[in-house]
Formats: structure tokens, C-alpha cells, sequence
């Protein structure tokens, strides 16, 4: 009842604040006029004394529950009114958003060498897998392919990082401009590494991709006994990478609040509409993607629609709220095989889905990833654009179900193709809810690639009645994510 009541007197001072910011906003002079009458300053005063109450009341509500998003949202907030109020004191704020990204890079290398060996080589052996695993992967890339060059499609449509103005960045891209272009030769030769000490310490993220990719086949093909004991470290390494992410992670609300403190003080608030209309970006991408793929391979396998639907519900309004794959895994095999995948099948393609098919995000890099480039004033060719799609896609398979995993991917992407890390803060500020939807599109992405490989098998059964026990709720766990 506590919280219900803060939470209550939290929303009343935001609309308070919201009106009476709205009412500041009206006093303003017009341009060329004289400066502000007392009530408009009187105006001014009361609205930001109104907006930081209302962040306090927030902080209130916040606090109890121990929400990494919470506090980051919290922090967006604080950071932007700190900006907006006292941009002296933002723009000293950047450290805190330095430091956040220091960190997060040095996450890179191991993780990525450690879950792509993980999941080339504890995957290899075919005649094991057989006919089911190529057919799996053989979908995976498809779909995912569709969903990247969706994400591109309608970044470049809307150009919603278009119209960021930065002075500093405006230099660099001019440097860039009359920097001599790569040869085809170049791209090629700097896909793979000289040495892998130098990739790492660089962040030259494809070639530690290309490094890990042919370690893992050379591990695959290496007998049982010193393949287990290798692939037996390379999980123990993703396991303490991703405890390590977790540790990291924490300190996303300082990195976020420092960088929205120092974003607002230097530019205004201009890129927060770019953020919201990237926001909006994706969201009508991702329904495309919906509505354009995953329908179309449902009625062309024949998967029955309104079963699949009933089915797939709770598990995707788990993954929607809980912004965690993992927390809707095992209710989505569950729901699978309540509408006739066979377990084996479930037990196999989901969590390699997990790994190979993560829909939602795909979709979501190279959209993030060309707003980036359009923020700093970076013209990136069709060509570059398509570089750029096939680093994300191997990226992609790298760091599945890693707590704000595309973070992660992005920033090691972004130094390949001289792009700048500071617009992808705009992007933080509102990854809380980009995060639902991709994670949503995951789950469901998941969910279909079983019915579909169980139907390419034969081994999809159209009218199987589930045990009751398997249509039972079953309590959903916490974020892990």
C-alpha cells in the first residue's frame, strides 16, 4: 500500500510539473521581444522546483524496488533536468559516462571469444544434431537476414538521427571525408587478424569474431577428451563474463545520467527527439518484421495461427515486461509443446535460438547502428551499410542473453567503421523500452523457428491435446536479463 500510495503522489507531481512547465513554456517571449516579464520568471521558478519534487517523489517509488531500469530511467531524467538547470555542472558530468564506457568495452573480446567458441563448438558435431540442427541454422540465418536489412530499411526511411548538431563531431566527419577511401583489398585484408593481442587491445571486434569462429571449428575437430576441457574453460569464461556485465551494469545509471546531464547542456534538447522518433522507428519496424516475415513463414509452414497465438501469449507479455528471453524460456517450451513440437525438437532449437535467432535484436543493431552514423554526420555508402550488416550479424551470435546485450554489440561494432560511441547514450536513455519490444519479437522469433523446424521434420503434430499439467501457469521467474 506504501508503494501504491508514493507511486500515486509520484504520477500527480509529474502532471503538476508537466503543466506547469507547460505553462513556463507559454510565457516565453516572443523571438526578438525583451527578456522575460517577472511572472514568466516566477513561471520558471515554480516549474523547475515542481520537475525536481516530481524526480524526488520518483526516486521515492524507485528506490524500494531495486529496478536496474527504474534507476536507469530515474538517472535519464535527473540527468536531463541537471543539463537543462545547471549546464556548467552537466558538461562535467561526461567523466561518469567515460568511465561507464571504459568499462563496458573491456566486456568485449572474452565474451564474444568465449560464447561464439561455446556455441560453434558445443554445436559442431552434426551427426548428432543431424537433418534438424542445418535445417535450424539454415532458418535462423534467413530470418535474421530479413530482420537486419528491415532495421536498415526503415532507419534510413525515417533518418531519425538526422538533424543532431555537434561542432566537435561535425570536425571529425569532415576529417573522415578527406581521409583516402578503402579499397576493396583494404576491407578484406582487415576482416581478419595479424595478430589477436592487437585485435583486442584495438576493438577490432569482426577480426576477434573471425579469430574465435576458426578456433572453434579447429576445437571441433580436435578429440573428446581436450575439446571438453577447452570447452569446458570457454564456458566458464562466458559464465564470469556475463556475472561481470552484471557488475558493470550496475553503474549504467551513473553512465546514462552523466551522459544525458552532458548531452542537454551541450546541445539542448534536440537529440531527445531524435530518440523518441528512433523509438518509434523501431517499433513500426519491428511490427513489420512481424507482419511481413515471421506471418507469411507461419501460413507457408502451415503452423496454425490461432493455437500458436493462445500459445505464445504469455510467454512473449513475460519477455515484454520483464525485458528478459531467459525469464520466458521455460514457459515458451512449455507452450510449444502444448501445440504438437515435439520436446527433443523444443529442447534443441530453443535455446540454439537463443544463441542464432535473436530476431528482435538483429533487427534492432542495424537500425541503432546506421542512427549513430546519421547523429554524427557520418555518410555511410551502400556498401558500408552492407559491411556493417554482416559484422552485426556475426556480432549478433556472440553475446545472446547478456543483460542489455546490444549495448555490448554496438559499441564493439561502431570502431570498425570510425563511428563515434556518444550518440548510442541517446540511444541508452531510451533502451529500457526499445528493450521490450526486441525481447518480445526474440521470444516470439523463438517460438515460430521450433513449429517450423518441426514441420520441415514431419514431426509436427496438428492436433495434439496437451497434458493438462504442460497447459498449467506456472509462475514467471525474475529478470535475468
Amino acid at each position: 500500500m506504501k508503494f501504491s500510495r508514493s507511486a500515486a503522489l509520484a504520477g500527480l507531481l509529474i502532471l503538476l510539473a508537466a503543466a506547469l512547465t507547460y505553462w513556463a513554456i507559454t510565457q516565453a517571449p516572443p523571438v526578438g521581444m525583451p527578456a522575460r516579464s517577472q511572472v514568466g520568471q516566477g513561471a520558471d521558478t515554480l516549474a523547475t522546483a515542481a520537475r525536481w519534487l516530481a524526480l524526488g517523489a520518483l526516486a521515492w517509488v524507485v528506490a524500494p524496488r531495486r529496478s536496474l531500469t527504474g534507476w536507469i530511467v530515474l538517472a535519464m531524467l535527473v540527468g536531463i533536468e541537471l543539463g537543462h538547470d545547471a549546464p556548467a555542472v552537466a558538461l562535467n558530468l561526461k567523466v561518469l559516462s567515460d568511465a561507464f564506457l571504459r568499462l563496458v568495452k573491456t566486456i568485449i573480446a572474452p565474451l564474444v571469444f568465449a560464447t561464439l567458441v561455446v556455441g560453434i563448438a558445443g554445436h559442431a558435431n552434426l551427426k548428432q544434431v543431424g537433418r534438424m540442427g542445418l535445417k535450424a541454422l539454415v532458418y535462423f540465418e534467413v530470418v535474421t537476414t530479413f530482420a537486419l536489412f528491415i532495421g536498415l530499411a526503415a532507419i534510413n526511411f525515417t533518418k531519425a538521427g538526422v538533424g543532431i548538431k555537434h561542432t566537435a563531431i561535425a570536425e571529425k566527419a569532415d576529417a573522415l571525408a578527406v581521409a583516402a577511401p578503402q579499397t576493396v583489398a583494404d576491407i578484406i585484408l582487415h576482416i581478419f587478424p595479424e595478430n589477436i593481442a592487437k585485435s583486442v587491445a584495438e576493438g577490432q571486434v569482426l577480426q576477434v569474431v573471425v579469430f574465435a569462429i576458426i578456433f572453434a571449428i579447429g576445437l571441433a575437430l580436435t578429440p573428446e577428451k581436450p575439446r571438453r576441457v577447452m570447452l569446458a574453460f570457454c564456458e566458464s569464461l562466458s559464465e564470469v563474463m556475463f556475472k561481470f556485465t552484471n557488475v558493470v551494469m550496475y553503474f549504467a545509471p551513473l553512465g546514462v545520467g552523466g551522459a544525458m546531464a552532458y548531452t542537454v547542456a551541450k546541445l539542448g534538447f534536440g537529440p531527445l527527439l531524435n530518440a523518441f522518433q528512433l523509438l518509434l522507428t523501431l517499433y513500426g519496424a519491428l511490427i513489420g518484421f512481424v507482419l511481413l516475415v515471421l506471418l507469411p513463414v507461419a501460413l507457408l509452414m502451415r503452423i496454425p495461427l490461432r493455437r500458436f497465438v493462445a500459445a505464445v501469449a504469455e510467454p512473449v507479455s513475460i519477455a515484454f515486461a520483464t525485458t528478459s528471453s531467459e525469464a520466458a524460456l521455460p514457459r515458451a517450451m512449455e507452450a510449444m509443446e502444448s501445440i504438437g513440437v515435439p520436446r527433443r525438437i523444443v529442447a534443441f532449437v530453443m535455446p540454439t535460438g537463443y544463441s542464432f535467432n535473436l530476431d528482435g535484436t538483429t533487427l534492432y543493431l542495424s537500425l541503432a547502428a546506421v542512427f549513430v552514423a546519421q547523429a554524427a554526420g557520418v555518410h555511410l555508402s551502400f556498401g558500408d551499410q552492407m559491411l556493417l550488416v554482416f559484422t552485426l550479424m556475426l556480432t549478433s551470435k556472440g553475446v545472446a542473453g547478456v543483460p542489455r546485450a546490444s549495448l555490448v554489440i554496438l559499441l564493439a561494432t561502431l570502431p570498425s567503421f570510425n563511428l563515434p560511441a556518444w550518440p548510442v547514450f541517446i540511444i541508452l536513455g531510451i533502451d529500457a523500452l526499445m528493450d521490450m519490444a526486441r525481447t518480445a519479437v526474440n521470444v516470439l522469433g523463438n517460438c515460430l523457428a521450433s513449429a517450423v523446424v518441426a514441420r520441415w521434420e514431419g514431426e509436427f503434430i496438428d492436433n495434439y491435446e496437451a497434458p493438462t499439467e504442460l497447459l498449467a501457469p506456472e509462475p514467471a521467474g525474475p529478470a535475468g536479463h
